[in-house]
């Protein structure tokens, strides 16, 4: 077998590829990319059992079809160095001898027979299926504003991921890890059917990576996996088993006062009273009248302490609330107006924040459990 390939077509396509591969793998062939030549077209394949990612580039001079495993990292090392220009792989079929040549160089691999790679668990092809079309913005957007939210709790996985909620007229993403919870609903384009699942972090993070140069992303959705084709990439990715906790539940209905304030300043007051916070806890604590928010922290192990007040419009008469520091940090830098928007009930309720005014074609939504204050 033997084909040629522009160096910098192959490390983009390699690299991102890669992605997918884990630092550990408790089967060999996992460490290796699967090369397949076919039409005049290679597909570099990368897979960890549950995720696989394939990305096809165009090639030439090809002489005979086939495919081998050779070794990711040591390929993607080699063509991050080279410079953009034509190199040529030449496969000895029998002993699988890889020879990379290129101006002025020689390199050797020892490859695996293809046949050796997993390949991907076939689902019942009688079980329903979505299939819709979708910008890539709404990917990007869903990911992006709820990522910070999913939990890392082992007993509890089906929150170790982001909730898909497909309904035909959006596409309404949810994350949470107890303490805080984000819903974004964005309505850009109506999928045209009804489905939900929810999307580990791996592979939430590897869908950002390649679509983010694409413009329209396509969804084939299964009852246990999705696959997804985007420019010349395929994704094909497990769901995490069980159910999401109802969100719609957790959320309050009846938060009858509502707190206005600037973004940014709260955003940076936030962080230099944090700079005080006990770390154990990261409690900051707020008074809030209709006029200004008064912040306090304090460590006790360290005798510090920090206190700032900012003007704000309150529609209550005076609270007295406590949130993480860290969590609330989060949750600000995310939302994205210059006002932002914070409804209160009581102070043993979550706080809901919300940007002053939604985007065209988008609703988001965020949830913050409040911490006990025994004074301020």
């Amino acid at each position: 077998m033997k084909f040629n390939v522009s160096s910098k077509a192959l490390y983009s396509a390699a690299s991102a590829v890669s992605k997918v591969i884990n630092s550990k793998n408790a089967m060999t062939v996992l460490n290796n990319f699967l090369f397949t030549i076919e039409d005049n077209r290679l597909t570099i394949c990368a897979s960890d059992l549950e995720n696989t990612l394939s990305a096809s580039i165009e090639v030439s001079n090809v002489e005979g079809d086939g495919s081998f495993c050779v070794d990711a990292r040591r390929v993607v090392d080699l063509l991050k160095e080279l410079p953009d220009m034509g190199i040529t792989f030449s496969i000895d079929d029998d002993t699988l001898a890889i020879e990379i040549l290129y101006p002025g160089g020689t390199f050797n691999f020892v490859g695996m027979n293809g046949n050796e790679y997993p390949r991907n668990r076939e689902e019942n092809p009688d079980a329903l299926r979505a299939e819709f079309d979708i910008p890539v913005e709404m990917v990007l957007k869903g990911i992006d504003n709820t990522s910070f939210a999913v939990g890392n709790d082992d007993l509890r996985p089906q929150m170790m991921g982001i909730l898909w909620d497909i309904k035909n007229d959006g596409i309404t993403f949810v994350s949470t890890d107890t303490r805080k919870l984000v819903k974004y609903t964005n309505t850009m384009t109506a999928p045209g059917c009804e489905c939900s699942f929810i999307l580990p972090m791996k592979p939430a993070n590897i869908l950002k990576n390649i679509v983010a140069k694409e413009e329209t992303a396509h969804f084939l959705i299964e009852p246990k996996s999705a696959t997804v084709t985007v420019g010349h990439y395929t994704f094909n990715c497990r769901f995490i088993k069980g159910n999401f906790p109802d969100y719609n539940r957790v959320i309050p209905t009846n938060n009858p006062y509502v707190l206005t304030i600037d973004r940014l300043a709260l955003l940076n007051a936030v962080k230099r009273v944090g700079v005080f916070v006990d770390p154990s806890h990261g409690l900051v604590k707020f008074k809030i009248t209709p006029e200004q928010v008064i912040m306090k922290a304090q460590d006790n192990n360290f005798c510090t302490s920090a206190r700032e007040a900012m003007a704000c419009d309150f529609t209550g008469t005076e609270m007295v609330i406590g949130f993480s520091a860290p969590y609330l940090i989060e949750i600000i830098s995310t939302l994205s107006t210059d006002q932002i928007l914070v409804k209160l009930s009581d102070p043993s309720r979550p706080g809901v924040f919300l940007p002053q005014e939604d985007a065209k074609d988008s609703e988001l939504l965020m949830l913050l459990m409040p911490m006990t204050v025994q004074e301020f």
